[in-house]
């Protein structure tokens, strides 16, 4: 009785352990999120604009950005295709090394560095920095965005139409 059990319970997790591996999983069309260094690595790779995610841990907002936009399939496959996404958080205390730059956490700011210089120190969260393909800035958005409002900007930016129209032009 006892190694039937045994036996009943091992075949279970066996095949539970098959049934996820040959399921697709859900996570594979969700964003792949980078940290700031691999992303610009990539990029010196293969350039492609950044798309950064500026936010903190206290933050609601960006919590319902996490659980909702980003979880959006539309928008994590538009994403992964024409950007490389950065989650930042911008209290983090880690050491960022940007070409001949180094960024640090700002005790008397409560913020990185990185983040300061992103959001040209309009601090406010969630925010989005975009960045070409050299790194330079191309723009800076603040605030929750669901799918509707978040997916122009972001075919916007990535299609160079911000070089040649507004965006009220882009969107007509």
């Amino acid at each position: 009785m006892k190694r039937n059990l045994i036996g009943v319970v091992f075949s279970f997790i066996i095949l539970t352990g098959y049934v996820s591996c040959s399921q697709p999983s859900k996570i594979e069309h969700k964003i792949k999120w980078m940290d700031f260094e691999s992303a610009v690595a990539a990029s010196q790779k293969n350039p492609k604009k950044l798309f950064i995610d500026v936010y903190t841990d206290w933050c609601g907002w960006c919590k319902k950005m996490d659980a909702s936009t980003f979880m959006d399939d539309s928008v994590a496959a538009f994403i992964n295709a024409n950007y490389y996404p950065v989650k930042f958080n911008a209290e983090s205390k880690d050491t960022i090394h940007f070409f001949d730059q180094v960024f640090v956490f700002v005790p008397e700011y409560k913020s990185h560095e990185l983040a300061i210089s992103l959001l040209n120190r309009q601090m406010g969260y969630p925010s989005y920095a975009f960045l070409d393909e050299k790194f330079a800035a191309i723009k800076v958005q603040q605030g929750y965005m669901p799918v509707e409002t978040l997916m122009p900007l972001l075919k916007y930016y990535a299609h160079d139409a911000y070089k040649t129209k507004t965006f009220e032009e882009f969107t007509k």
